[in-house]
């Protein structure tokens, strides 16, 4: 797989305003909806990584789930957190990085809308590890990633389910994986998976 580009985040966040970012989608993800239905979540500690501008967090949030959100760009945080405050919502914002986090909870469940899809082949091995330590046992991943049904040119590295199944099988069952839309600003919407994994 050839390496694939990405923006410097936080000069992107500086430069464009977030309702025109590809992931931009003002409500929660129509597929973590689901999954919810589905694993019977409606309480508990989340945490929303790659937050972003925040929507998916703040959805969260007014579901009754305690969130924490954070984001590689202190200039995410602070509009989406500038945001969650206008709508006097509480959320707590954090700038980190899923690579060496700093982060030192627990959490029931875990939203990855687009973060482990731009990390470099090498470095997954790390982000699986560290997102297993943050989960509770017997606790979930919802991952959105690009499908490899995907065929722009440009944008996120694209998986397969076996490759994700092979990527996590480590520390987690692959308990769904369905093959969907990236909902946003994109025209066509671009083909993706959305996985549920439970931490072993």
């Amino acid at each position: 797989m050839t390496a694939r580009e990405f923006p410097n985040w936080e000069a992107l966040y500086q430069d464009k305003p977030v309702e025109t970012m590809p992931w931009f989608n003002p409500t929660l993800d129509t597929d973590v909806e689901n999954a919810l239905l589905t694993l019977g979540l409606s309480t508990g500690l989340v945490l929303d990584l790659g937050t972003g501008p925040g929507t998916q967090a703040l959805a969260l949030a007014e579901r009754g789930f305690q969130v924490t959100a954070t984001d590689l760009s202190e200039t995410a945080i602070r509009g989406a957190a500038a945001k969650a405050s206008e709508q006097g919502v509480a959320i707590s914002f954090r700038q980190d990085d899923i690579l060496n986090s700093h982060l030192d909870q627990s959490f029931d469940l875990i939203l990855d809308r687009g973060c482990f899809h731009v990390l470099s082949p090498e470095s997954r091995g790390v982000y699986v590890q560290t997102v297993a330590n943050l989960l509770k046992p017997k606790r979930y991943l919802l991952l959105k990633c690009f499908s490899d049904q995907e065929t722009r040119e440009a944008g996120p590295y694209r998986f397969t389910p076996e490759e994700i199944q092979q990527i996590f099988s480590e520390r987690f069952h692959l308990r769904s994986v369905e093959q969907t839309v990236y909902q946003g600003t994109l025209d066509p919407l671009p083909k993706a998976l959305f996985c549920i994994l439970e931490k072993q």
